[in-house]
C-alpha cells in the first residue's frame, strides 16, 4: 500500500471536529491524534489539528518526546 501524502488543505480536513479525525504534521510526518486524550475535540493548549505544527512543538511541554508514542499516517507534502 502506497504511504498516504496529504496537501495543506487534505491536512486541513482533519481538524477532529464534528466526528472527523484530528491529524497534525510535524516536520513532514502526518501524526494521528485520535488517542491521545486531550487532543479529543480538535485542539489541545491552543494547538489546533488539521495543520502543521513544526514550528509550534519545540515550544511545547513535552517537546518532540511525544512524537515517538504517535500514530503515523502520511507523509506532509504541504
Amino acid at each position: 500500500m502506497a504511504e498516504q501524502t496529504f496537501t495543506k488543505e487534505q491536512l486541513a480536513q482533519y481538524d477532529g471536529k464534528d466526528g472527523r479525525k484530528p491529524y497534525v504534521a510535524i516536520d513532514g510526518i502526518v501524526y494521528d491524534m485520535s488517542n491521545i486524550g486531550p487532543w479529543q475535540g480538535g485542539e489541545h493548549h491552543g494547538h489546533v489539528a488539521g495543520r502543521d505544527l513544526s514550528a509550534e512543538i519545540d515550544s511545547a511541554p513535552h517537546k518532540r518526546i511525544v512524537i515517538a508514542h504517535l500514530t503515523v499516517v502520511g507523509k506532509y507534502i504541504g
